[in-house]
């Protein structure tokens, strides 16, 4: 089987690498050469979530720099390693590539897949498989519990749903949040109900897991459709504040009508 990575594109990350080890050099920066694999994460993570934020903006200027950070700090981090005599780029990259060529055997061997589904359920078998040692490995275990609470709850229904626990269609699942809502309700509306209470929490999270699994079955991502959301949000209440500097007011002196009224307005004019 031929190398399925081309030749002639190292040049560029060959560039990058001689940068980070001049950072991290003799001559280099104070703050770059007192950082460790742990320090680094935060940023990663940080430039990660920067590039979503470029990528959902649909912004291919911001995509292309914030791009750069990320592959920044993910040398960074590969060269901390590779300073400790654990593992260098190439390692990183021939792994990669072996696990890829592995996990594709409708394109490298003789394995039919014809559509994404199929791809994604043998990807899953194969997985499995490369644990090997006959014990039970559950399709969650490799969900790593940091991530933010949505997009967990989002690779946790798509693996469990892979198994075939799942709903038949979407209005079994929208059903299922009507149900989830009503459980929500019933408990806010209890005479007896606590401000904030456990039981009150874990209904409003119920509701929120469930209009994930509606998210699935309507091919929509809930982190991506949540941080649009947001987007949206903030670029019509900042459309309303400017407006209120611009008469002189300050927004909170604003009465409910008057901000309706703005609120409208940045509709139409922002979007």
């Amino acid at each position: 089987m031929a190398d399925p990575v081309k030749p002639g594109r190292s040049a560029p990350i060959a560039r990058l690498e001689a940068l980070i080890e001049t950072l991290r050099g003799e001559e280099g920066c104070p703050w770059d050469k007192k950082q460790t694999p742990d320090t680094m994460a935060r940023y990663l993570v940080e430039e990660v979530y920067e590039l979503v934020d470029a990528i959902i903006s649909r912004d291919s200027t911001a995509v292309c720099e914030e791009a750069g950070d990320v592959l920044f700090q993910l040398l960074f981090v590969v060269n901390l390693f590779r300073e400790s005599g654990q593992f260098s780029l190439s390692d990183v990259v021939e792994k990669n590539v072996e696990k890829m060529i592995r996990r594709h055997p409708h394109v490298f061997g003789d394995v039919t897949a014809e559509t994404p589904a199929t791809v994604s359920e043998n990807w899953e078998k194969i997985k499995r498989k490369e644990k090997g040692d006959g014990g039970c490995h559950s399709v969650l275990s490799s969900i790593p519990p940091s991530l933010p609470a949505l997009l967990r709850a989002s690779m946790v229904s798509e693996r469990a749903a892979k198994t075939g626990f799942d709903w038949d269609d979407i209005s079994g699942v929208m059903a299922k949040t009507m149900e989830e809502w009503e459980e929500f309700s019933t408990e806010i509306n209890n005479p007896v109900y606590a401000s904030g209470s456990d039981k009150a929490a874990m209904e409003f999270g119920d509701i929120l897991f469930t209009m994930v699994n509606v998210a699935r079955f309507a091919r929509i991502h809930p982190e991506t459709a949540l941080i649009r959301s947001i987007q949206k949000f903030e670029k019509r209440f900042t459309y309303m504040e400017e407006k209120s500097f611009q008469a002189g007011r300050d927004i909170v002196s604003l009465s409910m009508q008057e901000m309706h009224d703005l609120w409208d307005e940045a509709k139409q004019t922002v979007g």
